[in-house]
């Protein structure tokens, strides 16, 4: 299949092409597949080189890469040394580093002097006020503030771990996460807005230190006033108070390469969530290549991504900071005060690197909002989109509707990797639907059942060799067990990593949606993305979810759908969808039943959980409620359960 190309990449000098041209000492490439080749086979050379260009602060010695016939234990920059916030606070002067927008229109910046100077006196108080020491960890409850990156700065600057939550989490979701890691500091905020209400952070605290004991300190950090002025009934410092101190700490201190930088959580929608202990300075290279060559990110640029402080796209966020790059927050609800308010920010602050989720821009298209007419993103280069598969339509909806010039770089890898297997890259044509490129340095291939690699057909998304932003280790894991169960256990040796994927005819990447939620109909694996390209295509249709239902000897695929506002749902709208995917795609591609639902539920980073509607409509036990934004949606996909029983009782 050829999709419809939308962007022809400009001929013109990116970071791309620079350093591809400062390698002319190790070989000429013909092509950027030539060059990712190169990038495989000498990843001694490689890594060397794109700490050079990227500018990486630190001391680099002794052996890039050591390799290990075990994935896992292979190493990188064994013998070198950075601080990932010295990185970070590299530049300084009075423009502005941090740029803050509220749903509330409330506006806030931070200088680079500005930042770093508060930086210095948090990573003071820490460590010598409260005694933090190297590795103690600092967790948090906070949205997505200036005062958060200050925080976590502040930590990384001393050697200490940290780990956030975003601020809607509950209390059972924070304690299953914190519990395990022993925090010694916990910073929350006073409140926080979303879609017009304003939500108290604090009445959980109580609960949390009943269950935590490692909790020594209480950092309060206040929304929008100088002070929170709490009547609760736990003591905590004011931020207030640390911030006027005169004492700093100035000095960053060279941590091992490898240091752990913070702990991230799977979803934790099949069980207590795994910690994921990911390294300093694999997560600065990482982001530095990815946002310098596969970005095209330079000093002076605006970067925004709208994300929580909970989701791994913060994180790739803050990184940005080291490419001299500002950084653009935004708190509470994108739709909030109207649908393209994000878009008024990017004209206002002249935003040249625009990330979201694919969710985002299916809504903008849903409710064919038109930004191209409002606003004026000629600063625009670059339109990222991530959290699940975006659809051919919501392609070519941002090219028509939102900038017709802009490189549109659907990117995916994960909270795993803490960075992508596949991106963007500005020297590549845009085809609709595709992902452009696997990353460098990310050994990616498309597997089979039976470990063959395979080309324009559906498979697994592997990796087949070692990566500086590979997990250092899951907290707690004796021997590495889970570790090794997450990603090692259907190939050998190789990481598996859960996507049902395809390689294009132009060398790029179609995702089909998670492999365990793929669908089987009559021996056919079919990719749930397949079913949604279509169906979100459907004017009624604002979103999809479809997932298999087993009997004792077959399985039936059970579409839900939530309808635009001004839609029902009847047998015209019921035959209108069974057409649709026939002709798209197969009779078997038909679902055996369509339900209309309010809602579908989803984690807090905003992913659809097939797996958990899955267990549901087969009538099996749910654990871990809190790990959705939306777990009152479950009763109607537990209704549903009943009436297939019904359907389909012998």
């Amino acid at each position: 299949m050829h999709n419809l190309k939308l962007w022809n990449a400009p001929k013109k000098e990116n970071n791309l092409t620079k350093f591809t041209n400062s390698l002319k000492n190790h070989s000429t490439f013909l092509s950027y597949f030539d060059l990712h080749k190169w990038s495989i086979d000498n990843k001694n050379d490689f890594w060397k080189e794109v700490w050079k260009f990227t500018k990486i602060i630190g001391d680099l010695k002794g052996r890039i890469y050591i390799h290990n016939e075990e994935f896992i234990k292979c190493n990188f920059f064994k013998d070198s040394k950075i601080n990932y916030s010295e990185n970070c606070l590299s530049k300084q002067d009075d423009t502005d580093a941090i740029i803050f927008y509220s749903e509330n229109n409330l506006r806030r910046s931070f200088s680079w002097n500005q930042l770093r100077d508060k930086v210095f006196k948090f990573s003071y108080f820490l460590k010598n006020t409260i005694n933090i020491k190297k590795s103690d960890r600092i967790a948090a409850i906070l949205p997505n503030l200036p005062e958060t990156v200050v925080s976590f700065l502040a930590t990384s600057q001393i050697g200490a771990i940290w780990t956030s939550c975003s601020s809607d989490f509950g209390k059972k979701a924070v304690i299953d996460r914190f519990k395990q890691i022993e925090p010694k500091v916990l910073i929350v905020t006073d409140y926080y807005y979303y879609n017009k209400k304003k939500i108290d952070t604090t009445s959980i605290v109580s609960q949390i230190l009943e269950n935590i004991s490692s909790i020594e300190n209480i950092i309060v950090i206040p929304y929008e006033k100088e002070r929170a002025n709490l009547k609760v009934d736990f003591e905590y410092i004011e931020w207030s108070t640390i911030q006027k101190s005169k004492n700093k700490n100035e000095k960053f201190e060279k941590f091992e390469f490898n240091h752990p930088l913070y702990i991230l959580y799977s979803s934790g929608t099949t069980g207590i969530p795994k910690c994921i202990v990911h390294g300093a300075g694999g997560s600065l290279i990482q982001h530095k290549k990815e946002h310098q060559l596969h970005c095209n990110i330079k000093e002076n640029d605006r970067v925004f991504y709208f994300t929580t402080c909970g989701w791994m796209m913060w994180n790739w966020l803050i990184s940005a900071l080291s490419s001299k790059a500002s950084i653009v927050l935004f708190d509470g609800s994108p739709f909030r005060p109207n649908y393209e308010y994000l878009f008024e920010i990017a004209e206002k602050e002249k935003i040249t690197f625009f990330g979201t989720g694919a969710k985002y821009l299916d809504t903008l298209k849903n409710k064919k909002i038109e930004i191209i007419k409002k606003y004026n993103l000629q600063q625009l280069e670059i339109i990222a989109s991530t959290g699940s598969p975006l659809v051919n339509h919501t392609y070519e909806y941002v090219y028509k509707f939102i900038k017709n010039d802009v490189h549109l770089a659907s990117i995916s890898g994960g909270t795993d990797i803490v960075s992508c297997f596949v991106l963007g890259n500005p020297s590549m044509d845009v085809y609709s639907g595709e992902i452009q490129c696997k990353g460098l340095g990310m050994d990616v291939d498309v597997f089979d059942e039976n470990a063959n690699s395979i080309k324009n057909q559906k498979g697994e998304l592997v990796c087949k060799s070692s990566f500086p932003s590979m997990p250092l280790y899951f907290w707690n894991d004796n021997d590495n067990k889970k570790y090794f169960n997450s990603y090692f256990s259907k190939y050998e040796n190789i990481w598996y990593h859960g996507d049902y994927i395809e390689k294009t005819v132009n060398g790029g990447y179609i995702i089909h949606g998670r492999s365990d939620a793929t669908l089987n109909s009559g021996g056919v694996r079919i990719g749930t993305a397949e079913i949604y390209r279509v169906i979100e295509n459907i004017t009624e249709i604002e979103e999809a979810v479809a997932v298999e239902y087993k009997l004792q000897n077959d399985t039936k695929i059970v579409l839900f759908v939530v309808l635009n506002n001004e839609y029902e749902f009847n047998e015209n709208l019921k035959q209108k969808i069974i057409e649709e995917i026939k002709i798209n795609l197969s009779y078997k591609h038909i679902p055996s039943q369509i339900y209309a639902v309010a809602e579908i539920p989803r984690t807090r980073s905003g992913k659809i959980v097939e797996i958990l509607i899955k267990k549901l409509i087969n009538g099996n036990s749910i654990e871990n409620e809190e790990s959705l934004a939306n777990p009152e949606c479950l009763k109607e996909f537990e209704l549903v359960y009943k009436s297939l029983k019904s359907i389909y009782a012998k």
